[in-house]
């Protein structure tokens, strides 16, 4: 049985992955401020600086799940991101560069053995 923590990070390698595959470019992980934290910094394949939350949630064999990780991004959560993504973008005008920024999310639904069911959305 995972605690919490581990899932969290089982799903961002996962995130991390999934976006590679996708012809993301990873820059940063788990970048904390006091006033909050990214858990993926990334550049996608046409230059865009993507600061990534990713959510990650269990589903238990035999259950119905009630809820998704999706469902964790709350309006708090994100105003929360693009502040700290705002901060970081205006430290680093250099990686920001021309393309500017986004926000997005990957919602990973765990389900039991290896299998798992990853969306993306994008500029939440």
């Amino acid at each position: 049985m995972y605690n919490k923590s581990e899932i969290g990070k089982i799903g961002e390698d996962l995130a991390c992955e999934y976006l590679k595959d996708k012809g993301y470019k990873i820059i940063n992980r788990n970048y904390r401020q006091k006033w909050g934290e990214i858990d993926i910094i990334a550049k996608d394949p046409i230059g865009i600086t993507v600061f990534i939350e990713v959510k990650t949630m269990r589903q238990l064999p035999d259950k119905i799940a009630e809820l998704k990780p999706e469902d964790n991004m709350t309006v708090a959560k994100i105003k929360k991101v693009k502040r700290t993504a705002s901060l970081f973008a205006g430290a680093n005008e250099e990686l920001v560069g021309e393309f500017g920024w986004r926000v997005d999310l990957v919602a990973i639904t765990m389900f039991h053995g290896k299998h798992c069911e990853i969306n993306h959305y994008e500029n939440v």
